[in-house]
């Protein structure tokens, strides 16, 4: 009976221990399989917030302006902020896709941060250029069609990135020439209360609210070794975005200028 006994002991041991396997194995594909599914819930997440956002915008402009423009000035701005995704991209930071705030504007996530200011000031440039080129686009097409309402779009563009080159951070103007020296902040400052006198908006004044936290924190940590480490760039670089942002600023108050002139008045 003891031999006996035994051998269905250990017969038991290594039934349990195959059942344990199974299910060790069974349990981590399981897993496997729910994590993929939540990888890609996630995704799908983040793509109908940002899509979500984004026609929510469009419905609402187009209560105001129409459905026609609404979809071109969402589109621009889309252009716009996926021109700071694609360069940050580029850069290897983790970046959001962009989520869209009706009659406030757009922006991407940068989840990490910057890692300098060239980084900073290479990837806020890029929203800028993209857009004038899609503004640019959009004014081709409006000639080649004819239509008032293409070339209004382009206007708004043209305006929109002009606007955002304002060297004042958060703006993509702060974010560009503080490669060049962050002490340029101090001209954005009087434009910005110029902008306002002659447009007053709420939105501006939620600009100046968070301008005022970037800058106090730049001037305030001005002589640490972490921001002059962060701003340490060689004189070609900074020259070489300041030439990027003197001609590209100078193009669109140009086009802004020329465009204008041109549009029927109502």
């Amino acid at each position: 009976m003891g031999p006996n006994f035994e051998g269905r002991q250990n017969q038991g041991v290594v039934r349990r221990g195959g059942i344990g396997w199974k299910s060790a194995l069974a349990g981590l594909a399981a897993i496997g399989f729910a994590a993929v599914k939540l990888l890609k819930f996630a995704w799908l997440a983040k793509i109908a917030t940002s899509g979500g956002s984004m026609l929510l915008s469009v419905f609402l402009y187009s209560l105001v302006f129409g459905w026609g423009y609404a979809v071109g000035f969402i589109f621009l701005l889309f252009c716009h902020e996926f021109g700071h995704y694609l360069a940050a991209r580029q850069r290897g930071l983790a970046v959001g896709l962009p989520t869209f705030i009706p009659f406030v504007g757009a922006w991407v996530d940068i989840k990490d941060g910057f890692r300098d200011a060239e980084t900073e000031a290479y990837v806020g440039i890029a929203g800028p250029a993209i857009g004038t080129l899609s503004a640019l686009a959009c004014l081709a097409l409006g000639n080649l069609l004819d239509s008032d309402l293409l070339r209004a779009v382009a206007y708004s563009g043209f305006i929109l990135n002009l606007f955002n080159l304002i060297p004042l951070s958060p703006l993509d103007g702060g974010r560009i020439t503080q490669v060049v020296s962050p002490h340029i902040w101090l001209i954005g400052i009087p434009a910005l209360v110029a902008l306002f006198l002659y447009w007053p908006s709420p939105l501006l004044v939620l600009i100046a609210v968070l301008a005022v936290g970037h800058v106090w924190s730049l001037f305030k940590n001005r002589n640490s070794e972490e921001h002059q480490r962060y701003h340490d760039a060689s004189w070609s670089v900074r020259i070489g975005y300041g030439a990027a942002y003197l001609a590209l600023a100078g193009f669109l108050a140009l086009m802004a200028f020329e465009l204008h002139a041109t549009l029927p008045t109502r």
